[in-house]
């Protein structure tokens, strides 16, 4: 399984009208549920005086845990409409809100669906989509006198370091793309003392 996924890099937003319908799509990048339902209370409260806020959201690189609403348009011809565009893309660790004023004209089932389909299609376009990888965190520790080894294997590109602390024993976090994640502790742990995982 690839530890590639693609998210967006910047909040972007459309807008489109049907039938005098007016619909404004935004879409912003997540990091997890909390962050997702945090913008549906704030487009919540800022569009109070629309007929609908509807909304999904998709989350984590292997694309597992989602969630969306109609917001009291009939069951299935928003939420379903708005994540099918986030899968349609490929997308993960996106939210796309979409704000629907009533101009006075039913569009129906299959309009609904064309409609909040055609609106976070939109969004999307309009966002710069970006490919990012599924990081791993190892915690290594070792003496200090294998210092040079550890620090050797931990400088390596695209390894980045956090959480540092030298003293007689010394302990450091490295993040690492996950499908390099245990060829870099196997050999962590060749090293005398070292203990990686």
């Amino acid at each position: 399984m690839s530890d590639v996924f693609k998210t967006i890099a910047t909040p972007a937003s459309a807008r489109f009208t049907e039938k005098m319908s007016r619909f404004l799509a935004f879409i912003h990048p997540v990091r997890n549920a909390d962050e997702a339902k945090a913008l549906v209370k704030e487009y919540t409260a800022k569009y109070h005086d629309s007929r609908h806020v509807c909304w999904a959201y998709m989350l984590g690189p292997q694309r597992m845990e989602w969630q969306l609403t109609d917001n009291g348009e009939p069951s299935g011809t928003a939420g379903r409409p708005i994540l099918g565009q986030i899968n349609s893309f490929g997308l993960t660790d996106v939210i796309i809100l979409v704000v629907r004023y009533f101009g006075g004209i039913k569009l129906g089932t299959p309009g609904l669906i064309a409609a909040y389909r055609e609106a976070a299609r939109m969004a999307i376009e309009e966002a710069s989509i970006i490919e990012c990888y599924d990081m791993a965190e190892i915690k290594v520790s070792f003496p200090y006198q294998a210092m040079n080894e550890v620090m050797k294997l931990a400088k390596q590109p695209g390894i980045t370091m956090s959480d540092q602390a030298f003293d007689n024993m010394c302990s450091l976090s490295l993040r690492i793309r996950r499908d390099q994640a245990q060829g870099l502790i196997d050999r962590l742990n060749k090293i005398d003392s070292v203990r990686a995982e």
